[in-house]
């Protein structure tokens, strides 16, 4: 978002996705506020900002409060694209810091500094547009730590778990008024061995359980892509995981953390070998159909979905195979529609005291125009034909880090990780 309006001539199309996302009932929107080093950087260098690319976030933040749209607002990302963690501890080494690896990125105090200046800048800025302070705009719903965090020098979660402590305490420090959330995709680490076995066969570094845990952090995150996660598999064995992860997740936001959870990014690529838009609506079926279950069940544990990702016509230089246009794909605009006019009902419903949240879940299929209902898989104790192994290997990529389209999930899917 920001980048795209960061040129003037291209605003209209933030104002295109934010107008289409709206008349489907869409309500939250989750996007950068980074842009570290490179082509129109948000940061030029260390506490350096570009003025013009502030006006462009300023803009994302104004139009999407004309729509009646709450963002959440990630910090910085874990991966290349758009400068990362790496740009952080580059910058960092250029300034003599004792540095070795992007891992770095977690524990230099330099880097660190670095990462807490940018969040104030971000919290303390008056926009531009609507002269209100971010931290007391209310078209931000939260604001989020980082993208996907991940370490692969410490697979237990510590190293992270330590980082979100200390970024989370300073965050809250300069506004209480927003939610805030870490960024994770939901790997579990070692402070509960036994739900490893949910992993896709292999830790990232992060522990779902413990660093949702922290105080500060009033929402958990999961994000799945299967198609990536267990390429090779059927799209049987991937919507299986699929609903495992979710059920599992959601059942700890329900009994461990007593937080609400959300499915913050899912999706199908038209890249995928043999993909078809059936395809990718059946699996977006799925994920919506048990999203619902949860949050009917669940007296609101699951608080809602946000698939990756929309975009407008004429924005072909971000697409990344998971991009969504709207009035280009009618059958998973219906599907999202529905999707989102059913949770709007159910949030009237389940707002009403006399309602129980504690019946049997069930699962209302939201293709339909009138949703029947069906026995909600059973949850099994290991996954089938998919035991946990040792950490998947890591391996160096080759990666334009200031390419403008999201192709981190790529090339990761063509090293078989993401």
């Amino acid at each position: 978002m920001m980048h795209a309006a960061a040129d003037p001539s291209q605003r209209n199309k933030v104002t295109e996705v934010f107008s289409e996302a709206a008349a489907n009932g869409l309500t939250v929107c989750r996007t950068w506020a980074f842009s570290d080093g490179g082509d129109r950087a948000l940061q030029k260098s260390p506490g350096v900002y570009d003025e013009g690319v502030l006006e462009a976030l300023d803009f994302v933040v104004s139009e999407a409060k004309k729509y009646n749209v709450r963002l959440i607002l990630s910090f910085v990302n874990n991966f290349k694209d758009y400068g990362g963690r790496v740009q952080y501890v580059d910058w960092a080494r250029n300034a003599g810091a004792a540095v070795s690896g992007e891992d770095d990125f977690y524990t230099s105090s330099v880097v660190k500094d670095y990462y807490k200046n940018h969040v104030k800048r971000i919290i303390t800025r008056v926009n531009t547009f609507t002269n209100i302070v971010y931290k007391d705009e209310p078209a931000i719903m939260a604001w989020e730590l980082i993208n996907e965090p991940r370490c692969q020098s410490d697979y237990s979660g510590k190293t992270i778990h330590a980082w979100v402590e200390e970024m989370a305490g300073y965050t809250k420090s300069l506004d209480g008024n927003h939610l805030l959330e870490v960024g994770m995709e939901g790997f579990y680490g070692d402070s509960m061995p036994e739900k490893k076995q949910y992993n896709p066969g292999y830790q990232v570094g992060t522990d779902y359980i413990n660093s949702n845990l922290i105080k500060e952090i009033d929402f958990a995150t999961i994000h799945a892509y299967p198609d990536i996660w267990l390429a090779g598999q059927n799209d049987g064995s991937q919507n299986t995981f699929v609903q495992r992860w979710m059920w599992s997740h959601w059942e700890d936001a329900r009994t461990i953390l007593k937080k609400p959870l959300v499915f913050a990014e899912f999706g199908k690529s038209k890249k995928d070998p043999g993909y078809t838009e059936n395809e990718r609506d059946t699996f977006l079926n799925t994920v919506y159909t048990n999203i619902y279950s949860f949050a009917r069940t669940g007296g609101g544990s699951m608080a809602g979905g946000l698939v990756w990702q929309l975009m407008a016509e004429g924005m072909d230089s971000y697409y990344d195979g998971y991009e969504i246009v709207l009035p280009r794909d009618p059958s998973t605009t219906a599907l999202i529609s529905k999707q989102s006019h059913v949770m709007q009902t159910l949030a009237q419903t389940l707002r009403r005291p006399s309602v129980n949240r504690n019946t049997v879940p069930q699962v209302g299929d939201v293709s339909r125009d009138k949703a029947t209902s069906k026995p909600h898989f059973k949850a099994r104790t290991k996954m089938d034909n998919n035991p946990v192994h040792a950490p998947h290997p890591r391996r160096q990529h080759h990666h334009h880090r200031h390419h403008r389209s999201h192709s981190w999930r790529n090339v990761h899917k063509q090293q078989g990780r993401h």
